[in-house]
């Protein structure tokens, strides 16, 4: 059965494909819709003809794309009993063929923009079920209008989505507005149960949620960003929101409508009141926060709909936007503010004691009052803001409920808050600000809880027969506490600090020394990892504001631990630092968070510019530096077995702080390094390791070396030996990292040289990384001298394991060296040697095991991979022009696909990291494809001079697979000046500079594509084109020089410009190139 399964599912999957392919397919759509007797036949039709609709290449004739609208509107009214899914999938089609059409002309009129009378039909019907349909049609549309896709370029879907707001959108918000307005009037006479009454209000609902969320001004705002949303309304809907009846329709609605749909009516309040400010002036302001304020009150004083969690998640949001989009100085002058922020203050203590109810809607009330109090020191407003009294209300209930919690969770087994340490690192970033405004309260209330829970703590411990709940219940009351102190201790930012409350800060600070002094001295029996995670969150709040080059180290913190710890200044207070860090790294080898914070505080303090030269003289560094082994810091060692093989990663980090330790005071001291790379060894030469690898290596790894050749491969294969080479070569990793000057490196480069072969993953990624690291000329340190070899040496090393080993790091360590400018490359070829050709060999031959589509779809590879492409294009054109045809093609392919790799990623404007990479990416196609088109352009203009024995011949098939395939160059300029002249072009002046050349080599094409595009445009608009190409190539010569590139491209920049004034219509929009235009233009 199993095996039957898969062939009957491929078999299905090429007949849909044929199905959908075949010349007749619309036809036999429309017999699927009318015959069919199964929902699925009816769901594949649809499917179907919104994949045919939506073909980025391939446009169906107008008259037919009007007739498929015209039969959905039609086959929708006529078949009210259609299946959810049919019908869902029947007005997307109706959606996307409308926003696909949404520019196309007929009879001089726009054939696809009849939208709204055409529903009007649906809505006038007088039946619930076509209202519904109406008004679903619309909702989706204004999805579909609002949502980029991936086969249109983002400046074309945001004409169409500017048209359609101009346009239409306003009419389709007033549409829905009256009729839930309608719908409120006889809201006594719906019938909620019946599904159609129930969804018709749903559909409405969510087509003015559309509306409001609609990206008015192509912002693309980051869903995730929710409290920083500003909805950016058009001018001309100033009326509507003027209009008081609007804001409290929905909130007339939230009271009568069930707890199903009143959600979806705050949603809209949340929108509401995120308009952005310059829609009012300041009286038109003031009125209508102060309606939304008393519709705000007004829930607040009839809350019993808040107890559906839907309800009080969106209301929480509401309330976040008071604040967000709204000054403080504004709020204070609404009526009834004082009550107002006494009921909002009872609602947010309210919430924070209920903590298990929508835990996920304290981040809003938070931010409620994070935002009220920030701004308090700058407020002008002569009416009282009364924060000073409700302010430590909301700190206290944060505090005591999180304390109240413990006892629940460990008793009933319920999940931990303290687990989810994103959201307690967000909730106490905003508890920093607002627990440091009345500080003295909030310090009082600290000091009080905390030594009342160390307290009991103590007692615990203490008793003879020890009670492990109640001993947890301390620690984890602890925990919170310390958590709390070190954020509020990191929130001295956000106010002026005085010199009392760095005396408050110092009495805090205190108290959890002292308890991290006991937690510590009880590690040899066992210890509580929330309680020591949240030590390491203090510790990192302190060192931001207490620990550095630019601390007051005369402040009263340093005084009070003077006075009650005898930590006199800076120097004192690091040797506690590093004391915690070396315990932890001793106790907690078994936990990757403890091991992994800690490691990322030590790497923070060796940053600093004074704190590590203080650090240096600790004994307690110096410790490290010289004992860095498994017998001190377990984590280290190979055997320990509570830890995973990805647990190790952690090992560069520290070995990379070390380093950086060992650089302040190293300078040429040779034996000091020495003595530093000794625990190294020793810890290599300790374990019985037994790999099929040879390490040449100074001194004692030489004997290693031997020792490991003879030994049984399947030993080699164990467990422990993979982690013996991926911890030696994690370990080694960081120290590269860190010795970022000549000298340093030197050492480095000089103690170690690597060959291995291995074929797991887990082993050869570190080690890669550990060459790809070594390779780099980070700071220019990879600087042999005159007659030293070692950066040949390097390269052939690097070649060798490029030879053995995988793809994506292989490309990135042949860039840097090929980039590093530390090898003399004609070298090798003149004294036989075949480290560059057997690695770039070899580099051919993965690229040729990998796919074009994986090169695009896993980014860092395809940055890799285009990175080292410009290097190879740069430096070494003659391989590139030796290549076999076929490999030369592919290549030529992979820069097309990168020259439009940006364009496609726009789409998803909220991927930030994902639109630099593929701008990068992209730019870097068109500096590999400059450097192609200039050689092939000096060949082809030049007489080639007679080359030296030495240097390889430049092959003359590479001209002749450009002759035999001319359409490569010419799909290039296709796209190169697609892309300039109708796309977002982020990158324009690169584009610019293989441009020229693509056109001296294919003037001829050149002439007809230009011909081709005037053509398109409207009799009125051909001169205009015309004069932009002339102006395109005016003063530019036929040559690549670098003065000649310069003209061509400022000429590029005019040309853009002219080309989009000149395809703007009348009304302000854009006209389009006719599909055929297109076609030909990419053919």
């Amino acid at each position: 059965m199993r095996q039957v399964m898969p062939v009957c599912g491929q078999e299905a999957e090429k007949t849909l494909i044929q199905f959908a392919s075949s010349p007749d397919c619309l036809n036999k759509c429309q017999l699927l819709l009318e015959r069919g007797n199964s929902p699925y036949a009816q769901l594949l039709a649809a499917t179907t003809l919104t994949k045919l609709v939506s073909r980025p290449n391939i446009t169906l004739p107008l008259e037919q794309r009007v007739d498929i609208r015209n039969y959905v509107l039609n086959y929708l009214a006529a078949h009210p009993k259609l299946e959810n899914f049919v019908s869902q999938a029947l007005v997307q089609l109706f959606a996307r063929i409308t926003k696909q059409g949404w520019f196309d002309v007929s009879k001089e009129s726009y054939v696809f923009r009849n939208v709204i009378d055409d529903i009007k039909q649906f809505l006038n019907t007088g039946s619930t079920h076509h209202m519904m349909m109406g008004v679903q049609l619309l909702s989706q549309l204004v999805c579909e209008m609002n949502q980029a896709e991936a086969s249109r370029s983002l400046s074309k879907h945001r004409k169409i989505a500017s048209s359609f707001r101009d346009n239409q959108l306003f009419e389709i918000f007033q549409m829905a507005c009256n009729l839930l307005k309608s719908a409120y009037n006889m809201i006594k006479t719906i019938n909620f149960s019946d599904m159609e009454q129930h969804g018709l209000l749903t559909h409405t609902l969510q087509l003015v949620l559309n509306c409001l969320t609609y990206d008015f001004i192509g912002t693309a705002t980051d869903e995730s960003a929710d409290d920083l949303c500003t909805v950016q309304i058009p001018t001309n809907w100033r009326s509507v929101f003027l209009d008081g009846s609007t804001l409290q329709l929905f909130f007339d609605l939230y009271s009568a409508l069930p707890s199903s749909l009143s959600p979806m009516a705050v949603s809209c309040l949340v929108q509401m009141a995120s308009v952005r400010r310059s829609l009012f002036n300041n009286a038109e302001r003031a009125k209508f926060l102060n309606q939304l304020v008393l519709g705000v009150k007004g829930i607040l004083e009839n809350p019993q709909g808040l107890s559906d969690p839907s309800n009080y998640h969106e209301f929480c949001r509401l309330l976040a936007r008071l604040k967000s989009n709204y000054q403080l100085g504004e709020l204070v002058k609404v009526d009834n503010y004082p009550e107002v922020i006494k009921l909002i203050a009872e609602f947010t203590v309210t919430s924070l004691r209920m903590w298990q109810f929508a835990p996920n809607s304290v981040h809003y009330l938070l931010s409620l009052w994070q935002r009220m109090v920030a701004p308090v020191p700058y407020v002008k407003a002569s009416e009282p803001h009364l924060l000073e009294t409700y302010t430590p209300e909301v700190t206290k209930a944060y505090i005591t409920s999180r304390l109240d919690s413990v006892a629940m969770v460990i008793r009933e087994g319920l999940d931990d808050p303290l687990d989810d340490q994103g959201m307690v690192h967000q909730q106490l970033d905003q508890l920093s600000t607002i627990g440091r405004y009345e500080y003295k309260k909030t310090c009082t209330l600290l000091v009080q809880l905390f030594d009342e829970s160390a307290q009991r703590y103590q007692e615990a411990l203490s008793q003879s027969v020890r009670h492990n709940i109640t001993v947890s219940v301390e620690e984890g009351r602890l925990a919170w506490l310390v958590y709390i102190i070190g954020a509020v201790i990191g929130g001295r930012v956000s106010f002026a600090s005085t010199e009392e409350h760095d005396e408050m800060d110092g009495e805090l600070v205190c108290r959890v020394l002292q308890l991290m002094n006991l937690t510590d001295s009880r590690l040899a029996q066992g210890g509580c990892e929330k309680l020591d995670l949240a030590l390491l969150s203090f510790f990192e709040q302190f060192r931001k504001i207490y620990v550095g080059d630019q601390v007051q180290k005369t402040s009263k913190v340093y005084r009070r631990l003077s006075d009650m710890l005898g930590l006199n200044d800076e120097s004192m207070v690091l040797s506690v630092f590093i004391r915690k860090i070396i315990t932890n790294l001793k106790y907690w080898g078994g936990s990757e968070a403890i091991i992994s914070k800690t490691l990322q505080l030590l790497n923070d303090l060796s940053v600093g510019y004074s704190s590590v030269r203080k650090l240096v003289k600790l004994d307690a560094v110096q410790f490290m530096l010289n004992n860095h082994t498994s017998e001190h810091f377990p984590f280290l060692g190979v055997n320990n077995v509570q830890s995973q093989m990805n647990d190790m990663r952690c090992r560069t980090m520290f070995y990379t702080a070390l380093g950086r330790l060992l650089m302040v005071e190293l300078g040429e001291d040779e034996e000091r390094f020495e003595r530093f790379m000794v625990p190294l060894t020793a810890e290599t030469l300790c374990q019985p390791v037994t790999f099929y690898f040879f390490f040449r290596l100074l001194g004692a790894f030489e004997t290693l070396g031997t020792l490991m050749s003879q030994g049984d491969q399947n030993v080699a294969r164990s467990e422990e030996a993979k982690r013996q080479l991926i911890g030696l070569a994690r370990d080694l990793r960081g120290v590269a990292f860190a010795f970022n000057t000549k000298v340093s490196y030197m050492m480095l480069f000089e103690w170690i040289a690597l060959e291995l072969w291995y074929p797991d993953p887990a082993v050869t990624t570190p080690v890669l990384k550990l060459f790809a690291e070594l390779a780099q000329n980070r700071s220019q340190r990879l600087q042999f001298d005159v007659s030293s070899p070692n950066g040949i040496l390097l390269f052939r090393e690097i070649s060798k394991v490029i030879v053995g080993y995988g793809v994506g790091i292989c490309f990135s360590m042949l860039k840097f060296a090929l980039c590093g400018n530390y090898v003399n490359f004609g070298v090798f070829r003149l004294y036989g040697d075949d480290a560059l050709d057997s690695a770039l060999s070899t580099f051919i031959k993965m690229l040729l095991s990998i796919s074009q589509n994986d090169l695009l779809d896993y980014p860092k590879l395809s940055q890799s991979y285009y990175a080292l492409l410009e290097c190879l294009a740069q430096d070494h054109m003659t391989f590139i022009s030796n290549l076999e045809p076929q490999v030369f093609l592919y290549l030529m392919t992979t820069i097309s696909e990168g020259l439009t790799a940006l364009v496609s990623s726009i789409e998803l404007p909220v991927l930030h990291k994902t639109r630099i990479a593929d701008t990068m990416v992209c730019t870097g196609c068109c500096a590999t494809l400059d450097n192609i088109i200039t050689y092939l352009f000096k060949r082809l203009t030049r007489k080639q001079k007679k080359p030296s024995p030495s240097q390889p011949q430049d092959s003359e098939a590479f001209l002749r697979i450009l002759e035999m395939h001319p359409e490569v160059l010419q799909q290039m300029l296709s796209t190169v000046l697609n892309i300039i002249m109708f796309e977002d072009c982020r990158n324009q002046w690169s584009m610019s500079r293989p441009l020229l050349g693509l056109i001296l080599l294919n003037e001829e094409y050149f002439s007809k594509l230009r011909e081709n595009l005037i053509s398109g445009q409207p009799p009125d608009k051909q001169a205009a084109m015309a004069r932009c190409f002339e102006n395109l190539m005016a003063g530019v010569d036929r040559t690549l020089l670098i003065k000649n590139r310069d003209r061509f491209t400022q000429n590029l920049s005019v040309f853009r410009r002219d080309i989009n004034d000149s395809m703007k219509t009348p009304g302000g929009t854009t006209s389009t190139i006719p599909p055929s235009t297109m076609n030909d233009m990419m053919s």
